[in-house]
């Protein structure tokens, strides 16, 4: 068979080709200039609350970003107690312990490992990550990414309706507010997008601010509730005679608590919020970024200080809310729906004291959602574009928000701004990422050899379980909506990984000292003549008779050497990566061998930094495969390779324009 040189040159040798070339690109248009600003790694970070911070930054005591997690984990006090109630009844205090057992003995001791085990915010999904390898861990995490925007995107949504709900009802609320919940949402998600698409700041001061003035709210309600219950010790005895009337023995009591707990898991929402902070924790002057003992220590603060905080909050709104306010104010449009703690400032401190706590409670609730939109903008950025299953542009700022509010809206119109209807979806977002985190946990025990850390993490792990499924089989529209968010993620990701696979996909490409000086002797005598080779040879015979029916098929120039390429394939689910190319001379052959995750990718990627070292285009030479097209592509796609030479020519078409510096591909 006569050599074919692809790319339409003559294929008797290499020609000289002209590298001063210039090609005139247009200016984007401003919108789209502005649009895709900061389209970098680097900028995905947002500067909004989760951002990862410079290299060089210092960091903030840990009591200040505990206030950052903060907006999201105590501004679920505004709606928790009244959640409570409706799931429990009367049992809701009970229910409430449970729940904070469940907090200081399950969900701590899980979030003060994967500080210790994901020390620069990655969370629990960057541990699972590592543990499986190939596809599998891909697609895992795709899976857990459903969840994560399930959970964000409800905290969006949930927290605008539970602000919209306290807005309503105040009584200085204007009459045509009255039953708005839907329009004032949606105007409250809108807004928070708009802030975004300007540019959020840091805004660790704010949360400061913003959690120092709703704990001490509260704690001016808790404290004045406690003082009207020991005022009126009856109310405590209708409690437990209505208990008792419902319920024939504690134990049934207990029993059913532990039963009905699961619905009650929006209170521990947060925690993965508060690992994801954990760039921001100044730690010791000694840390490193592979030891930052000092930033671990500082965090695990932060996360038990969060955790007993809310446990006792949780505690003594359940008790307050469900001694003082009647079953019936909690249903569905009913005063204290969605803000009973907010129904008891106004009953018992005044109309002005309740009206500044709705404001403070807005505030929080707002900014909670801000909290969670800049998670989703440091997540998605974090792992999808490094797995080539998501355009480039996700990368910025500005797309990814209007992708992300568009979902606030549908969620918002779907729920009808409903906190009730929509608390289903938040718990099941919160709890499949406590048990992977859990679980996590477990298994980075497991290898260090804790057998009671094992056990331990492992009976968390079987209580999340539990709570999850009853929490899906109770409230199936949660589980409904995240494999929503799981199916759009899979679905676009595989189709970006497709539309993608013929990039060149090298972040950057290296030679080691013998590999430099190979191809600086080979370039003295010309444009490099690189043949493609399956690093199967093993010997002097082989390599000879490769080289042989190569320059048969594909008329390489008599008298010039050539160096072998070879690939080694190491993990195809990969999609970027740095390519350290090695040199060596052995079995009477010049070889250059580098790992990566595609073979004609990886070739495409070597040839162009050969092109740039050498300033001379080199020519690669490569034998046609036999087989099916079609199974080749998949194989390409899958594993890595399959019809190696034309796909090498398409990922250097696209990545090269112009004709006379895109190296030449021929195909014997």
């Amino acid at each position: 068979m006569t050599g074919v040189e692809v790319d339409g040159k003559d294929s008797a040798g290499p020609v000289e080709p002209r590298l001063s070339a210039t090609v005139s690109v247009r200016p984007a248009p401003r919108w789209r200039a502005w649009l895709l600003e900061g389209l970098s790694e680097q900028s995905a970070r947002h500067p909004g609350p989760h951002a990862t911070p410079a290299e060089d930054h210092q960091g903030r005591r840990w009591w200040r970003v505990m206030c950052l997690t903060g907006v999201d984990y105590f501004s679920t006090l505004g709606y928790q107690p009244g959640i409570a109630a409706l799931a429990a009844g009367l049992l809701s205090p009970l229910a409430t312990l449970v729940l904070i057992a469940l907090t200081l003995l399950g969900a701590l001791p899980v979030y003060r490992r994967v500080a210790r085990e994901s020390p620069h915010g990655e969370g629990s999904i960057a541990m699972l990550e590592r543990l499986l390898p190939w596809w599998s861990g891909k697609i895992f995490v795709l899976v857990l990414l459903g969840f994560a925007a399930t959970d964000f995107m409800i905290t969006i949504t949930l927290s605008a309706a539970d602000a919209s709900a306290h807005v309503v009802e105040n009584p200085f609320a204007p009459h045509w507010m009255h039953g708005g919940n839907v329009w004032i949402t949606l105007v409250l998600v809108l807004g928070l997008g708009a802030v975004f698409l300007k540019g959020f700041k840091e805004a660790i001061g704010i949360a400061v601010v913003l959690v120092g003035a709703y704990l001490t709210l509260n704690v001016v309600v808790l404290a004045v509730s406690a003082w009207e219950v020991l005022s009126h010790p009856v109310r405590i005895g209708d409690w437990t005679d209505a208990m008792t009337a419902e319920h024939s023995s504690p134990l049934a009591m207990i029993g059913v608590a532990l039963l009905v707990f699961p619905k009650l898991a929006l209170g521990m929402s947060g925690f993965e919020t508060g690992v994801a902070v954990m760039p921001q924790v100044k730690g010791d002057a000694t840390d490193t970024p592979e030891r930052p003992e000092g930033r671990i220590r500082e965090t695990r603060k932060l996360l038990t200080t969060a955790a007993v905080i809310m446990s006792g909050f949780l505690l003594l709104s359940s008790l307050a809310t469900t001694i003082l306010i009647p079953q019936s104010a909690f249903e569905s449009g009913g005063p204290a729906n969605g803000r009973a703690l907010a129904y008891l400032a106004h009953q018992h401190l005044g109309e002005a004291f309740g009206t500044v706590y709705d404001i403070s409670t807005i505030a929080i609730l707002w900014f909670a959602g801000a909290s969670a939109l800049a998670g989703l903008l440091n997540l998605v950025p974090r792992y999808l574009p490094r797995y080539g299953m998501a355009p480039e542009w996700t990368r910025a700022v500005r797309p990814l928000v209007l992708v992300f509010m568009a979902a606030a809206v549908f969620i918002t119109l779907w729920f009808n701004a409903n906190v009730d209807d929509q608390s289903g979806a938040y718990a099941t977002g919160v709890l499949v990422l406590m048990l992977s985190a859990s679980f996590a946990s477990a298994v980075a025990v497991h290898k260090r050899g804790h057998r009671a850390a094992t056990i331990g993490f492992g009976t968390i792990t079987a209580v999340f379980a539990y709570t999850l499924v009853t929490n899906v089989i109770e409230r199936p529209d949660g589980i409904k909506i995240a494999m929503i968010f799981i199916l759009a993620i899979l679905v676009t990701s595989f189709a970006s990984r497709v539309r993608r696979a013929f990039e060149l996909r090298a972040a950057e490409v290296s030679f080691d000292e013998t590999a430099a000086r190979i191809i600086d002797e080979a370039a003295a005598d010309g444009p490099l003549l690189v043949v493609a080779n399956e690093p199967q040879e093993h010997s002097t015979r082989e390599y000879r008779a490769k080289e042989y029916s190569q320059r048969e098929q594909t008329h390489i120039p008599d008298g010039r050497p050539v160096l072998f390429l070879e690939v080694f394939v190491r993990d195809s689910s990969d999609f970027t990566a740095d390519l350290a190319v090695r040199g060596d001379e052995k079995h009477g052959a010049r070889r250059l061998r580098v790992e990566g995750a595609t073979v004609p990718n990886t070739i495409a990627a070597v040839l162009m930094q050969l092109r740039d070292r050498t300033g001379q285009v080199p020519h690669a030479y490569f034998n046609w495969t036999e087989g099916n097209p079609f199974s080749h592509l998949i194989r390409f796609l899958v594993f890595g390779h399959g019809e190696v030479a034309p796909v090498t020519r398409e990922v250097l078409r696209r990545a090269e324009p112009d004709l006379d510096r895109r190296p030449r591909v021929h195909v014997g």
